[in-house]
C-alpha cells in the first residue's frame, strides 16, 4: 500500500494595521509602513518530526532541540515563580500585545530577582552572548498584564501610570506585583520581538526607586511635540533604539490628546522605519557616492551576514536565506530565499519580508550618514540550522551594525565583489541573483551613460 501523503494547508490572512495614521504624521514614513493591502501566506503541515524525535534523535537537523531548550528555561524560571506574588527589578521593560486590537494586554516585565537586570532588556548589548544566555535573560521576565483599550488607555489608570513609570525609567525599577493566578508556563518566541517568559494577569502593582531618563521625560512632558519629532530627537540625543521603542509603545510621545499605546511588535518597526527614513532623506541623499565596491561581513549564532555597498545613489535591498529545518523553513528540502527592496524614492507599502527589513535599513542608514557618503546597499543573511530559535529582529540590526564596524574588502568591479560574497556563503550566487532585484538591475539593465561620451577626466 502506498503511503498516504500528508496534505499541505495554505491559509491567506488579510493583514490590517489601523495604527499608522494616528502615530506617524510623515507621509513617506506612513507610506513605508502601509500594510493595509498586503496578505500574509502561512503554511502548516500535519504531523511533526518532534513527535517521533522527542528531543533525542535530532531529526530536525539542529545541533540542539529547541523544545528542550524552552523546557529547561521554563523549569529554571518556574522554580523562581511559584506563587501569586513576586518582587523583582524590572530592567526596565514593558510589553504591549496586539491580539484583540484595540483591546489588548499590556504591562511590565519583571524578573524574580533584585539588582542590576538592565541586560535583560538591552539587545544592543547581546552580541557577545549565547542563545542560552539570551533566552535566559528573556524567559526570566514575567509578563504582568492588564487589559487596556489602546485608543483610550487612560481609562485604566490603576496599572497604566505605574507601568508608564517603568517605561520612562533610566535604570532597573524595583517592582512588586501580585497576580490573580500563578504565571503560566507559556513562553513567547517570535521573529519580531525578543523572547519573553510566562505571563499572568495583575491584581496589584507597586513600583519604587524610579529614576526617570530626563531625555525621555522631557519628550513625554511636551504635549505639543509630535511622535516622529520625539523619536528623532531622542535618537539624535543618544538614546538607544530599544529604549525609544519601549517608550513609544506605551504612548509616551505625540500630541497630548492623541497619545495611544502601540503593540510592541509595531513600535519596534515604527521606530526603525522612522529613524532610518529620516537619516536617508536628510543625511545620506545628496552626499557623494562611494568610489568602489565594498563587502562587510559578520557571523553570529548560526547566521552569516554580508553587506555589499555599491558606488551609486541610495538604493537598498535585504534578503534572507533560511536553510531546511530552520524555524521558518522546517519541512522543505530546499533553501527558502526571500527579500524586498527600495529605490531612491523609497517605499509605498510595508516590506513583504517584515520588520527585519527596517531593522537592517536603520543599520545601513546610520553607517552611511556617519560616513557622509551615499551608496547602494545589498544586505544578505544565511540562516543555518544551528540558529535553533527566533530571537527577534534586533539580531539583524545589531549584526549588520557590527559588520559595518569591521574592516571591509574593496573591489573595482561588481563581478569581483559578488565572487567574494559567493565565497563567504554556502548558497550559490545564482540563487541570490534570482531572488534579488538590485543584482539583476546592476547586471542586466543597460545605462544611458553607456552611450554618452567619456568626460575629459576619464
Amino acid at each position: 500500500m502506498k503511503p498516504r501523503l500528508r496534505k499541505k494547508f495554505v491559509k491567506k490572512v488579510k493583514t490590517r494595521v489601523p495604527w499608522v495614521g494616528h502615530i506617524i504624521n510623515d507621509e513617506k514614513i506612513a507610506g513605508d509602513l502601509n500594510i493595509d493591502d498586503g496578505s500574509v501566506e502561512v503554511q502548516a503541515r500535519e504531523g511533526s518530526l518532534c513527535l517521533a524525535c522527542r528531543g533525542s534523535r535530532m531529526l530536525c537537523g539542529k545541533p540542539r532541540c529547541p523544545a528542550i531548550l524552552k523546557l529547561y528555561s521554563f523549569v529554571k524560571t518556574s522554580k523562581s515563580v511559584g506563587s501569586e506574588r513576586m518582587l523583582g527589578s524590572s530592567p526596565p521593560g514593558i510589553f504591549v500585545g496586539r491580539i484583540g486590537y484595540p483591546h489588548v494586554y499590556a504591562g511590565p516585565l519583571v524578573p524574580p530577582v533584585l539588582g542590576d537586570t538592565s541586560l535583560f532588556d538591552a539587545p544592543e548589548q547581546w552580541l557577545g552572548n549565547t542563545i542560552d544566555e539570551i533566552i535566559g535573560f528573556r524567559t526570566n521576565l514575567v509578563r504582568g498584564k492588564f487589559r487596556v483599550n489602546v485608543k483610550k488607555p487612560f481609562k485604566n489608570l490603576r496599572f497604566l501610570n505605574r507601568t508608564l513609570e517603568v517605561a520612562l525609567s533610566r535604570d532597573p525599577v524595583e517592582t512588586e506585583v501580585a497576580f490573580r493566578k500563578k504565571p503560566s508556563g507559556r513562553f513567547l518566541l517570535d521573529g519580531t520581538v525578543q523572547p519573553m517568559g510566562p505571563s499572568a494577569v495583575l491584581r496589584s502593582m507597586q513600583v519604587g526607586n524610579v529614576k526617570t531618563d530626563s531625555r525621555i521625560e522631557k519628550a513625554y512632558s511636551d504635549g505639543d511635540l509630535k511622535a516622529e519629532s520625539a523619536v528623532l530627537g531622542l535618537y539624535s540625543n543618544g538614546v538607544p533604539v530599544s529604549k525609544i521603542q519601549r517608550a513609544f509603545s506605551f504612548g509616551a510621545f505625540g500630541l497630548k490628546d492623541q497619545r495611544k499605546l502601540v503593540p510592541t511588535r509595531w513600535s519596534i518597526t515604527a521606530v526603525d522605519s522612522t529613524v532610518s527614513r529620516r537619516l536617508i532623506e536628510d543625511e545620506v541623499k545628496g552626499n557623494r557616492p562611494i568610489d568602489e565596491y565594498r563587502v562587510y561581513e559578520f557571523s553570529h549564532l548560526g547566521n552569516r551576514f554580508a553587506v555589499l555597498l555599491t558606488p551609486s545613489s541610495w538604493r537598498y535591498e535585504w534578503m534572507e536565506a533560511w536553510y531546511p529545518r530552520t524555524f521558518w523553513n522546517p519541512q522543505s528540502r530546499h533553501v527558502a530565499l526571500g527579500g524586498d527592496w527600495e529605490g531612491y524614492k523609497g517605499r509605498t507599502k510595508y516590506a513583504s519580508i517584515g520588520g527585519c527589513y527596517y531593522a537592517v535599513r536603520l543599520a545601513a542608514a546610520e553607517f552611511l550618514a556617519k560616513e557622509r557618503r551615499q551608496a547602494g546597499v545589498i544586505a544578505m543573511r544565511e540562516i543555518h540550522p544551528s540558529f535553533i530559535t527566533p530571537l527577534g529582529v534586533w539580531i539583524n540590526r545589531e549584526c549588520v551594525r557590527e559588520a559595518l564596524r569591521r574592516d571591509h574588502r574593496k573591489f573595482d568591479t561588481l563581478i569581483e565583489a559578488m565572487a567574494h560574497v559567493e565565497s563567504r556563503f554556502t548558497i550559490g550566487l545564482k540563487d541570490w541573483v534570482e531572488t534579488s532585484v538590485l543584482f539583476k538591475d546592476a547586471l542586466y539593465q543597460e545605462r544611458i551613460t553607456k552611450y554618452l561620451p567619456s568626460s575629459p577626466e576619464t
